[in-house]
């Protein structure tokens, strides 16, 4: 029995042909047995676009832990992988690819495009997959899903004609976000805010007939072309009497009305606004109290339309320019001051968010966020830190009405279908259908759906939902979600609203916060810092065993923590040190040891060791 064991532990000999036993053995693999309690988990879908990081490596680590505990506690303990579709990110990359053979979407049309695109995902998309692998996930591969598969396409479906007909889903024309570069709209959770050094600019606009004028300040005066009116406080005693008369607006020479709103705030600058309602959120309500008219001013690249012939094609920031020369030149502009203040932008590609209105597809919240709200004041759902339930909260009593609709062509198509001839729109699971009213053949609506639309309806799509087969009847609800902070509003609350209202329970009974893994001086990895850590890398030089240690044992639920060089060698160490054991041991038994058990005559501490196992 004895045998010599090399001095060093060498991982890249042993894991992967260890966790291709694993696999060949099926010890993933959960099965519905009656006798035992089911446990599990959905893995949060990585991106089919992704490359595994630090995030992935921390989150997947917790997961596997979690999961193992259970399987080897006698539960049948389900881990269910699968990726996710990643709609804007993904057809960017595809965009990219086919611009530099000189193609665009527009140029092949919709149905090459798709082809395109899931040659691309069959192509790419399992990459991450196999990296997963190489962590030593160990998920049930056998129950692996895709946002986009047939299952989770029908439940998709399902939930959107539901709603629809139960009036939680309507298609309107309001004020929503609009990426200029992606060219798409974005619903609140996908816009990002961050402080940036910009102007007041102020203006003064003349009264009609009148040599006088009122003063206000503006941060954006290429809008200035779109105002419909100017407002003041109804209380503000400074302004009552201007309340009806109008005003000649500068440049453009267009009367606007002076309005009374609550919305203006009497002490901040002059108490005056100018009211642009079809780029501003503010000024759209606004707008939509005084029956004001929405004049859009920019193009969906953000540039001037055609309606000023002086300013028309120009960029909204060169146009700024030209405008503000312009005021300045007809006596409009009093002064400009250095002004800091939190600009949105897109959360994919970083450009200046424009608020703009358009005709989109909503779903209408209030009657979803009151139950989910309710499942966590009763226990149904806790956090773990509980401190977190406080971002849910906050997001779910201040949400307003989610933006579905997305100006792409990779991802769910809005099963929604228009006659050209008579008018008339019809909602359908169906992938095609005839106008009800006229017998013609009908278009379908050319917009996809926020890819967040798929991914709050994973706990249950991926088990059989709206099927009631014999895996969502034993595995749901889930229990453990594993995920970061950064997307309780992203994800967490749409899972669980949408859960309520399809299923009639909560998804999961417990959510663990983890917080971000950032660099050895506290920084977020990022590619501008360029001080990302490729965990492939990582694991290549002191496996996949002294990384997961690493980043388990330096972890705390809800806290950041820092990826630090000396604490992987640590672990490479520890394990090393487990090797070493095993090595003294093996070295050391005799020829002929035979294992036939445990010893009848174990003391009481050691029975308890082994009862553990």
């Amino acid at each position: 029995m004895a045998k010599e064991l090399a001095k060093t532990y060498a991982p890249e000999q042993f894991e992967d042909r260890i966790y291709s036993a694993w696999m060949e053995r099926g010890c993933f693999h959960a099965t519905i047995d009656k006798q035992k309690k089911p446990y599990t988990i959905v893995i949060p879908p990585p991106n089919i676009t992704g490359q595994l990081h630090m995030g992935h490596a921390l989150d997947e680590t917790l997961q596997d832990i979690l999961i193992r505990w259970k399987r080897m506690s006698g539960y049948s303990a389900l881990w269910l992988p699968g990726t996710d579709h990643a709609a804007i990110a993904t057809e960017a990359k595809i965009v990219a690819a086919m611009r530099e053979e000189g193609l665009t979407k527009e140029g092949i049309g919709r149905e090459a495009f798709m082809e395109r695109a899931w040659a691309w995902k069959a192509k790419f998309g399992g990459r991450i997959v196999e990296q997963l692998k190489k962590l030593g996930s160990s998920c049930d591969w056998e129950r692996e899903r895709f946002t986009m598969d047939e299952g989770c396409s029908k439940a998709v479906k399902e939930v959107f004609v539901k709603y629809y007909k139960k009036g939680l889903i309507y298609r309107g024309e309001r004020i929503i976000n609009w990426c200029p570069k992606c060219r798409t709209s974005l619903s609140d959770a996908e816009v990002n805010y961050e402080e940036q050094a910009g102007h007041f600019w102020h203006l003064r606009y003349q009264f009609k007939d009148s040599d006088e004028y009122l003063e206000l300040a503006t941060t954006r005066p290429e809008t200035l072309l779109g105002d419909t009116a100017v407002a003041v406080n109804p209380n503000d005693e400074r302004y009552k009497h201007l309340v009806g008369k109008m005003l000649i607006l500068p440049i453009v020479h267009r009367e606007i009305p002076v309005v009374a709103d609550d919305y203006v705030e009497m002490d901040f600058g002059t108490g005056v606004v100018k009211i642009t309602p079809a780029h501003d959120p503010n000024d759209f309500e606004v707008g939509k109290r005084h029956n004001l008219e929405v004049i859009n001013v920019m193009t969906d690249d953000a540039k001037i339309v055609d309606d000023y012939p002086k300013y028309a094609g120009m960029d909204r920031y060169e146009a700024r320019k030209a405008i503000v020369e312009d005021l300045e030149a007809e006596g409009a502009l009093v002064r400009i001051e250095d002004y800091s203040h939190n600009v949105g932008t897109c959360y994919r590609c970083g450009t200046t968010v424009e608020p703009k209105v358009s005709t989109q597809w909503f779903v209408k919240m209030q009657p979803l966020a009151q139950p989910a709200i309710e499942a966590v004041q009763k226990g149904q759902t806790k956090f773990v830190p509980e401190r977190f339930d406080k971002i849910y909260y906050h997001w779910l009593e201040n949400i307003r009405d989610w933006c579905i609709s997305r100006q792409i062509w990779w991802g769910h198509q809005i099963p929604a279908f228009y006659c050209d001839d008579c008018g008339e729109m019809t909602v359908t699971k169906e992938n095609s259908c005839n106008c009800p009213k006229c017998g013609k053949p009908m278009r379908q609506d050319p917009d996809t759906l926020d890819t967040w639309f798929s991914s709050a309806l994973w706990p249950f799509s991926t088990l059989g939902f709206p099927e009631k087969t014999e895996d969502f009847d034993y595995f749901y609800p889930t229990n453990t979600l594993v995920t970061g902070y950064d997307i309780i509003f992203f994800w967490v609350i749409r899972m669980m609203f949408s859960a309520l209202e399809n299923t009639g329970k909560v998804p999961f009974d417990t959510v663990l916060i983890h917080g971000l893994v950032r660099d050895a001086q506290g920084r977020k990895m990022s590619k501008s810092l360029g001080n990302g850590i490729d965990p492939l890398e990582v694991i290549k030089e002191y496996g996949a065993d002294a990384l997961r240690f690493m980043l388990a044992t330096g972890n705390a639920p809800g806290n950041d923590m820092r990826y630090i060089d000396d604490k992987v060698k640590a672990a490479r160490n520890f394990a090393n040190k487990l090797w070493n054991a095993s090595r003294f041991i093996m070295m050391n038994l005799p020829d002929d040891f035979e294992f036939k058990g445990l010893p009848e005559n174990l003391t009481m501490e050691d029975k308890w060791l082994v009862s553990k196992f």
